[in-house]
């Protein structure tokens, strides 16, 4: 059984988007889009891993797959839901119009339809696939109501008597869409609205809607509104809302701010941990295959856990207490007097990952984590992944967040193919993939604090 700490990652071959992400009968269970013949995008499965406390997670296989008409040709992303203690699965069943003869995990023309189905388990463990499910939203004919084909990712949830399901979808391919389905028993949906967006892109996926404390945020994914982002057009966003699901009315600002500004980061979901706090994990976009030796081939990775605060307007995405307690008690830290000091550090290994390095950053200073290099420009808050990934053409290589007033507070989590920024207790993040990352320590800190002059 395949099991990671800290960072879930495929266990071999494809992963990308989180999906029915939820806290269950004393588990946290993430299931994921999972192709488990290739490590390339193909026919979506539902990989499921298991985890006590978000930090140490267990792969369980494979829990849904296609095999009805509807999902023929793919399960794609969706949330969960518990319900009269049942865990209820929702999620986009994709049919191709016409399969591509040369490969059949694709289609011809990009033509194919997308219903959203619906499944549900005693246990959380065991999912019938050939008798259990059945369709809660057929395909859209109405383009006034949704689009037949990029209409997708259900996100349910429950407020008062009602259920609701936002879906992410487009407006002739123009203008992205929100679309707002309610129930009162969590299997028959009626519609409500589709509600269009510049904020949503031309198509907007993965949309997530809920309340902290009395406010609601809106976080998404939209599609095609970044033109010149170094690799990807499609970006999470995320910001304050308004709803009334009695009314069918959200009202968003004219301003997003991005999830993360490393913008690799992508189709982030949330739920209520144990406590009640509202986490988010979102998948790491990955562009190069990692093969190492006694593993098989894999792509795909998930952030670390994040709670999500709103504080005056602005979205917070703090590290969750689980990874604190985690390097307080197993992995080491490094803090801003044992970064300065050159001389032997009792107890640190930095061969090992991962590992998380605290310090306050000036302005001139820069941070070199085995190639990996931060630093302070004028108020911004920079990373350069120049050196740890090369080869791979297209991308971001500089990433930056907005500017920041007063001091700079870095909390950085170091894994093998990962750097996650923390800036100033989650005000903002950069997180970036990177291969070849260096161990820049062996027994001693050397040469990882350099002063620009």
């Amino acid at each position: 059984m395949t099991r990671h700490t800290l960072h879930l990652k495929a266990p071999g071959n494809w992963i990308n988007d989180p999906n029915g992400f939820i806290y269950y009968k004393g588990r946290y269970h993430l299931f994921y889009q999972y192709f488990p013949y290739a490590p390339v995008w193909g026919t979506m499965h539902w990989g499921h891993a298991v985890s006590r406390d978000l930090v140490h997670w267990e792969h369980l296989g494979a829990a849904l797959f296609p095999t009805r008409y509807e999902d023929q040709n793919g399960c794609f992303s969706g949330s969960a839901l518990e319900h009269e203690g049942k865990l209820y699965l929702y999620y986009t069943g994709i049919h191709y119009d016409m399969p591509d003869p040369a490969n059949i995990h694709t289609c011809l023309n990009d033509e194919f339809t997308a219903s959203q189905l619906l499944i549900s388990s005693e246990d959380g463990m065991y999912f019938d696939n050939f008798s259990g499910k059945r369709v809660a939203v057929p395909v859209i004919e109405d383009e006034n109501m949704g689009d037949r084909k990029d209409t997708r990712d259900p996100k349910v949830w429950r407020d008062g008597e009602y259920f609701y399901m936002i879906l992410g979808s487009t407006y002739r391919k123009e203008t992205g869409c929100a679309v707002i389905y309610k129930s009162k028993d969590a299997v028959n949906w009626e519609y409500g609205v589709q509600l269009r967006s510049e904020r949503f892109g031309r198509i907007l996926e993965c949309p997530d809607l809920f309340k902290l404390g009395q406010e609601y945020v809106f976080m998404g994914s939209p599609m095609y509104i970044e033109e010149d982002a170094g690799g990807y057009e499609h970006h999470a966003v995320c910001m304050p809302a308004e709803f009334d699901g009695e009314a069918g009315e959200l009202k968003l600002p004219e301003q997003y701010q991005y999830v993360d500004y490393g913008l690799d980061l992508y189709a982030p979901q949330t739920n209520v941990d144990r406590e009640g706090r509202r986490v988010m994990i979102a998948w790491m976009r990955m562009p190069k295959i990692v093969e190492e030796p006694g593993e098989k081939p894999w792509i795909g990775m998930m952030s670390l856990p994040r709670v999500v605060e709103l504080v005056d307007g602005h979205v917070y995405f703090r590290v969750h207490p689980e990874v604190e307690k985690f390097f307080e008690q197993e992995y080491s830290v490094l803090g801003e007097k044992e970064l300065k000091n050159a001389g032997e550090i009792s107890g640190i290994n930095i061969e090992e990952y991962p590992y998380r390095v605290q310090t306050k950053l000036k302005e001139g200073e820069i941070l070199n984590l085995g190639g990996y290099k931060i630093w302070t420009e004028r108020g911004f808050v920079k990373a350069d992944r120049s050196e740890v990934f090369a080869g791979i053409g297209g991308h971001r290589l500089v990433s930056t967040t907005p500017k920041i007033e007063g001091e700079c507070c870095l909390d950085i989590f170091v894994d093998k193919n990962l750097i996650e920024v923390f800036v100033n207790d989650g005000q903002y993040v950069i997180s970036n993939v990177v291969y070849g990352l260096r161990n820049f320590v062996r027994g001693r800190v050397e040469k990882i604090w350099e002063i620009w002059q």
